[in-house]
């Protein structure tokens, strides 16, 4: 796979070690969002594995939630199942953390070991998408490669309502 932006190949390499057959695309448009995301692929919203991240107050550790692309991710729930309050974390964290920008954060390959917790809800689904490296980059999955991969804990992590 020969013309990967920098990022995305950092990613398919990752993939390629990891001996599962994963492929990353690099789309035309954005993939940014969730809902971009989506339309350029063809499947639901609800398939999108959004990666977001998140540092412990206390220590400053990265905590990446990977949640469906539809929820909204309850933050005192991710706090309790980290053992601590967690905050919302900004552009350069987000890079100095994953090495990925904002928008095209893989749930793989961070720069610092995140603690990792998947939606429940995306084990529903036969298979779901997750950015790979850039704003118009996703790979394809399973919810399992999704838990092996990162070795996350599959956890309730949707805000209810």
């Amino acid at each position: 796979m020969t013309g990967l932006s920098p990022s995305a190949r950092r990613v398919q390499d990752l993939l390629d070690a990891a001996g599962l057959g994963h492929r990353v695309v690099e789309h035309e448009g954005s993939t940014r969002t969730s809902e971009e995301a989506a339309a350029a692929i063809g499947c639901t919203v609800a398939q999108i594995a959004k990666s977001l991240i998140f540092r412990t107050k206390e220590t400053g550790r990265p905590v990446l939630v990977v949640a469906s692309g539809v929820n909204r991710v309850d933050e005192k729930a991710v706090g309790r199942l980290v053992g601590g309050k967690i905050a919302r974390a900004d552009a350069d964290f987000v890079r100095e953390a994953t090495g990925f920008a904002i928008g095209g954060v893989a749930p793989i390959g961070h720069s610092v070991p995140p603690l990792v917790l998947i939606d429940r809800d995306l084990m529903a689904f036969a298979e779901i998408w997750a950015a790979a490296g850039t704003p118009n980059a996703v790979f394809r999955l399973t919810p399992a490669d999704l838990v092996s991969l990162t070795g996350g804990r599959v956890e309730d992590v949707r805000k209810a309502g």
